[in-house]
């Protein structure tokens, strides 16, 4: 066995379950359609797919890539016929495809830091180096990319874990950086269909004039990770090493969920609900930033953001093992958070997620959340 998969754990926060969970990235399972989810389940096993009982084309089913390509271009400005769109099983198969086509074991990827961990290790798994590259209030630094980068995967419009959205001119001068060195950047648009405030900022794929951005998206926020559904928009020069390396890897999607969805979005049913969702989404995000700005201001420094499913905070005085004793008093009262190192740095922050819970819940859960803090930052100071 290659000794690198003993440098990679299982996520098993994901089995944390709790009445007050602040876990980032997840929707609102109760708000999912599931009657209208069923009635086009059904109609996707009575299609002509399903009764001819054949592989599907490794790129997905022509009906869902080219819902997905009028429905990007309407709600996100990105440009992109069906030939363009890839139907993939989640974000990390996307990025895992990505990584085939244009790494050899050894290249340079760029990533942000601090940024999402699974790509980090999907990169290392697959033999390349990787290079975290700082990120400041106006997104990657992009002065601070290492010149032999093949791959930069960027979060530009909600950077994870800060929330920080990339600003323009950082945008025009990480492309301006890509086509000097003949680099391929990864935008991972990963929830920024939920907006509340701001003017939303044209995704770099939009603003690319020389085929140098893959852009992916997921369903996995807007509608229920359970699905594993994603796609990705490919500049015409890798799109048949994409099509090859997603046959390779496990041929096609499930055919059922991507007909579904196809109707789904076809009929109109994913606009209304991302506009429902995105309200009850919006409201939580309204009462969390105000919670935590009223009564966490001696711990927590709140970083500013409007879009997707999360919110970050800097811790003030607790170092990362407070935060981590923290979450785990935390959960032992119901609440589930997540913590996150700064690289390089002794702070450490705070990941506080409003998908997954109930609006009522919020203000007893951060209360309960105070008192964790209280707790440990009083002892803490009493042994000093």
């Amino acid at each position: 066995m290659r000794g690198v998969w003993n440098t990679i754990p299982l996520p098993p926060h994901f089995l944390r379950v709790a009445p007050f969970d602040f876990r980032p990235g997840l929707p609102d399972a109760s708000l999912f359609p599931h009657r209208t989810w069923r009635r086009v389940v059904a109609r996707a096993l009575r299609s002509r797919e399903m009764a001819a009982g054949v592989y599907e084309n490794p790129a997905g089913n022509w009906d869902l890539r080219a819902a997905i390509a009028r429905h990007i271009g309407v709600s996100r400005s990105v440009s992109g016929s069906p030939d363009d769109v890839l139907v993939t099983n989640g974000t990390q198969q996307a990025l895992d495809i990505i990584a085939r086509v244009l790494l050899d074991p050894g290249d340079v990827v760029a990533v942000e830091k601090p940024g999402y961990l699974p790509p980090k290790q999907l990169f290392r798994a697959l033999g390349a180096r990787v290079i975290g590259v700082p990120v400041d209030s106006e997104g990657l630094v992009v002065e601070a990319l290492p010149a032999e980068a093949r791959v930069v995967y960027v979060t530009p419009s909600h950077q994870f874990p800060l929330g920080v959205a990339m600003s323009l001119s950082r945008r025009r001068a990480l492309l301006a950086w890509a086509e000097r060195h003949n680099a391929v950047v990864v935008e991972d648009d990963y929830d920024s269909e939920f907006r509340f405030g701001g003017r939303p900022l044209e995704p770099l794929q939009t603003i690319d004039s020389t085929g140098r951005v893959v852009y992916v998206g997921t369903f996995s926020k807007t509608l229920l990770p359970a699905l594993r559904l994603a796609f990705m928009v490919v500049p015409p020069s890798l799109r048949e090493a994409a099509h090859k390396a997603k046959y390779v890897t496990d041929w096609h999607t499930a055919t059922i969920a991507q007909s579904a969805l196809a109707q789904f979005i076809d009929e109109g049913t994913f606009a209304r609900h991302i506009r429902r969702v995105g309200r009850s989404y919006g409201e939580r995000h309204e009462m969390l930033t105000s919670e935590i700005k009223r009564n966490f201001g001696d711990y927590l420094d709140l970083v500013p953001s409007s879009t997707g499913l999360h919110v970050a905070a800097y811790a003030r005085r607790a170092s990362v093992d407070d935060i981590d004793a923290i979450a785990s008093r935390a959960f032992d009262l119901g609440v589930v958070i997540r913590s996150f190192p700064l690289e390089g740095e002794p702070r450490a922050g705070v990941m506080l997620g409003y998908g997954a819970i109930e609006t009522a819940r919020i203000a007893e859960g951060l209360g309960r959340l105070r008192r964790c803090f209280d707790e440990r930052m009083s002892r803490r100071a009493k042994a000093a």
